[in-house]
């Protein structure tokens, strides 16, 4: 199990692109536009992946984005049955497409009775859906009842930028105006919204100070580039509230703390941040 006190942080986002270690994107998928704008593109698989965070004394939210349309290089299964020998280090998320219907209901129900699952993840701009689409809400009624986080992709990041037209990724499933109904219809259900969510900034704050059970992760976006008033919330109003993120391996820890550092975050909230609002939320 996890030893919270031993750790430095907790990183609420990271992905798993590969069964082995090694290989690259295919050229024509979304996620190799991620390499060229962070250069950065290691592609691990679960045990390198508890390896790489474990030597930095962290802990780390892992899993992959299923999609109809794009196909995936790693399954659920994999990846919850590997994390299963890594709980010092894997807090191992699901991910099912809501376009699966029945079948991603069902799948949500075996996926949380066979493995330890700490959360879903959903991908609105690589799935093509809104958030409050009734389509999903058969999948969230899952994921409620057993009291799971929901971590929702949020606004433009760097997946598809650069290619031709935007390697089919549609930013506007990804406003978080659309996880306003979600957060309202399900109150058990935590939500994070990943990422500062350009352009929706402001959406995206006055939701998660609205409701009590929305968060806000940091990752995808180098800290450099944080918007002032994201910077202020957190500060103050959102302070329990938001979560270290990274996307890794689209930013690594150590580049994405070395420009947290620049920020004018107030001591005593860094390690709310970094590490406490986590592990109260995944009740570690």
């Amino acid at each position: 199990m996890i030893d919270v006190d031993s750790l430095v942080a907790i990183d609420v986002h990271t992905h798993v692109h590969a069964s082995v270690h090694g290989g690259t994107f295919p050229e024509d998928s979304p996620e190799a536009a991620v390499g060229k704008v962070f250069g950065s593109d290691a592609l691990l698989s679960v045990p390198e992946l508890a390896a790489y965070y474990r030597e930095r004394k962290m802990a780390c939210v892992a899993f992959m984005v299923d999609s109809v349309r794009w196909g995936t290089a790693v399954t659920n299964d994999e990846i919850l049955e590997l994390a299963a020998k890594e709980r010092d280090a894997l807090i191992p998320f699901a991910s099912v497409d809501p376009h699966r219907g029945p079948e991603a209901v069902a799948t949500a129900r075996r996926l949380i009775d066979e493995y330890d699952v700490r959360g879903f993840k959903f991908h609105p701009s690589l799935q093509h859906f809104f958030p409050d689409d009734r389509i999903a809400y058969p999948l969230y009624e899952v994921i409620a009842e057993h009291k799971l986080p929901a971590l929702f992709h949020t606004g433009q990041t760097a997946v598809g930028s650069g290619q031709p037209g935007g390697g089919g990724i549609r930013i506007k499933y990804s406003n978080p105006i659309h996880l306003d109904d979600v957060a309202a219809d399900f109150p058990d259900m935590p939500i994070i919204m990943a990422h500062p969510s350009v352009p929706w900034q402001d959406e995206a704050l006055s939701i998660a100070v609205h409701k009590p059970q929305v968060y806000i992760d940091l990752s995808g976006w180098s800290p450099k580039y944080f918007p002032p008033q994201l910077v202020r919330y957190a500060n103050t109003l959102l302070k329990d509230k938001v979560l270290f993120g990274t996307d890794y391996p689209a930013l690594t820890p150590e580049r994405w703390l070395r420009d947290f550092d620049t920020l004018e975050i107030k001591p005593e909230v860094k390690p709310l941040i970094l590490k406490e609002n986590a592990a109260r939320l995944f009740g570690l």
